[in-house]
């Protein structure tokens, strides 16, 4: 790490903090059903919840137009302080939501003027502002679409909000570690990088998969493991629930989570390859480290994964399951690296 890159490391790191803690926040408004209660998005004047009474009722008169309220909560003796409560989780997500994008756009013009940054870097920086931005239209893209006839958002723009979320914080890493890493790794080992692509093409599959089965809520049925229900590897219901065996593999809730749980077994038999196929070759400290580091989390990942289905997705194991695939993440893109520069 070269001295004078050391606060730009700093601040691309930070930025990597705020992106996973965007992400917790966001799995929490997901599994509390918090992410319809503000129904409409303004870039200052929701910056902060209500703050009188007189808002707060305004705030929730304006929730109860929507489908949400009409057609499950109004079922459900819903009152101002349960609103209040799901209120919070989504004002917060969409407050860090912000705070990211100061954290990342103020420094950048600070350090363009310091010229603390070289111009490769600079393009980086640029790719990374305009993903942010990006982000956060698919934001309020996924919300939208829970609030006009279906109280509850398109698995297809949850999956693509939350795997974008996941792609800018691993590119996020990645310029960071290009300025942690600034020598060429005299060490590339090409095949050991293939391999290590395969694998982060896979986790992201997995990951889209995964946003799926949380959009579908995907996770409440077949609720054992290693078989589905009624003992059966893929069970009848795979192919039926929708017209065609695509649409069950990508609308079905069945369909989708023999895709998710199925799938898993493929991530771990990539990253175990990748592992066996490194004791050919002598790898640096970092090299091994990071392919060692990417088995320990795959394991944990994958028996957070059972044990989320079995208990039928309770918060905590659903969040840390959750969290645990940014850790796996962050390893690929970790290892990726170092087997590539």
């Amino acid at each position: 790490m070269k001295k004078e890159n050391k606060s730009v490391i700093i601040w691309l790191l930070s930025g990597c903090a705020l992106l996973f803690l965007m992400v917790v926040v966001g799995g929490i408004t997901r599994l509390t059903n918090s992410g319809l209660s503000m129904t409409d998005w303004h870039l200052v004047t929701d910056t902060f919840p209500p703050l009188t009474e007189a808002k707060w009722q305004a705030a929730f008169d304006e929730y109860k137009k929507f489908p949400e309220y009409q057609k499950i909560n109004i079922h459900n003796d819903f009152q101002l302080a349960d609103y209040k409560f799901i209120y919070f989780w989504e004002w917060f997500h969409r407050f860090i939501g912000r705070i990211i994008g100061l954290v990342f756009f103020v420094p950048f013009v600070y350090f363009l003027a310091k010229k603390k940054l070289d111009t490769d870097t600079i393009k980086k920086c640029v790719v990374l502002l305009g993903m942010g931005a990006f982000q956060g239209f698919l934001g309020w893209f996924m919300v939208r679409s829970g609030l006009i006839d279906n109280p509850d958002v398109s698995h297809f723009r949850l999956s693509l909000h939350l795997t974008f979320a996941f792609i800018t914080f691993a590119y996020t890493l990645w310029v960071a570690l290009d300025l942690i890493y600034p020598e060429r790794n005299i060490n590339k080992i090409l095949p050991l990088r293939n391999i290590a692509r395969y694998a982060l093409a896979a986790l992201l599959i997995q990951i889209i998969y995964g946003g799926f089965v949380a959009g579908l809520n995907a996770g409440l049925i077949h609720n054992h493991w290693p078989l589905m229900s009624d003992g059966e590897f893929i069970h009848e219901s795979v192919f039926i629930e929708q017209s065609s065996l695509i649409k069950n593999l990508i609308e079905g809730k069945s369909g989708v989570q023999f895709v998710h749980r199925t799938f898993a077994y493929v991530v771990v038999a990539i990253i175990l390859f990748l592992f066996f196929k490194s004791k050919k070759y002598t790898l640096t400290s970092t090299q091994a480290n990071g392919i060692k580091t990417l088995v320990a989390f795959v394991f944990i990942q994958f028996l957070l994964g059972v044990f989320t289905l079995l208990y039928s997705v309770p918060l905590a194991l659903g969040l840390i399951h959750q969290i645990m695939a940014f850790f796996l993440l962050s390893a690929m893109t970790y290892t990726l690296h170092r087997l590539s520069k």
